[in-house]
């Protein structure tokens, strides 16, 4: 789920996990009602928060144990050793959490939300404010978790972050949500391609006859640009080639760039404005 600071995010994942109570319309989990039903759905709920909540002189695996308690599971020494092995903590698991480094207690709080077995894991910004490396590993972390069978929803501001490991794509932009899609299908429909000729000559203007393509002319006439709809162009780039041919204008270089998740975004949370 992508959006700005202030979308609506933390907002959305508060009101499904049941700790913010929800305005008119529902919400379901797995088909279960979040208020009427809110018993099953909080079970099937894990949830990591922003803000690191956990008592800092308790041990961690005493930390993970209480929380699975919390739910009514019953004591399980060895589930506890799996998930903390899992998430490279077992090493730590008699060290107080407030000895810990920032991302070992980010993943304490994993393993906090994964102690009673959810299905679902909602991600709350989990790598905001954590350097390039251990973001890097939250992403392996995250990947691992999504093969053994865990629904994950991850907010992030990082487009990086959701090119990198979505298999779909959510942008929520003023409280709205204004799409939902498979990160590809969504790269797909709203990407586009440029062209980019760095010309053998360089030219005044752009010559009349090439209106159609509405270029861009940079670098003191030295470089012509073509941005396009790939799904659409099918010969629209050959065509466009066979036209500078026409006009006597040649190039010496061509490069192709697509349009990246950040430049969709960039443009879908313009447009919603």
């Amino acid at each position: 789920m992508l959006g700005p600071n202030g979308a609506g995010k933390t907002s959305l994942i508060s009101i499904v996990s049941g700790i913010v109570k929800p305005g008119p319309g529902s919400v379901t989990v797995d088909g279960y009602d979040i208020v009427k039903d809110y018993r099953i759905t909080r079970s099937k709920i894990g949830l990591v928060p922003q803000e690191l909540t956990t008592e800092m002189f308790e041990k961690t695996q005493n930390v993970v144990a209480f929380s699975r308690g919390l739910f009514g599971k019953p004591r399980s020494p060895q589930f506890v050793e799996t998930t903390l092995r899992s998430l490279s903590l077992w090493d730590k698991k008699d060290d107080q959490i407030r000895t810990l480094s920032g991302g070992m207690k980010r993943r304490v709080m994993i393993a906090k939300a994964l102690a009673h077995e959810p299905s679902i894991l909602f991600l709350d910004e989990p790598t905001a404010g954590v350097d390039v490396s251990l973001r890097r590993e939250m992403w392996d972390l995250v990947k691992e978790l999504r093969k053994s069978g865990v629904t994950i929803i991850l907010t992030t501001h990082y487009i990086e972050e959701a090119q990198a490991m979505a298999d779909r794509i959510g942008v929520i932009h003023k409280g709205k949500i204004i799409i939902v899609e498979e990160k590809e299908t969504l790269m797909h429909k709203l990407g586009k391609k440029q062209l980019t000729l760095k010309l053998t000559s360089p030219l005044a203007a752009i010559p009349r006859g090439l209106e159609e393509y509405h270029l861009s002319l940079e670098e003191n006439g030295r470089v012509l640009t073509y941005v396009y709809d790939a799904k659409v162009e099918t010969s629209g780039v050959a065509g466009f080639i066979q036209k500078l041919n026409e006009q006597g204008i040649s190039f010496h270089d061509l490069q192709t760039k697509e349009s990246s998740l950040e430049d969709i975004f960039i443009d879908l949370v313009g447009s919603s404005k």
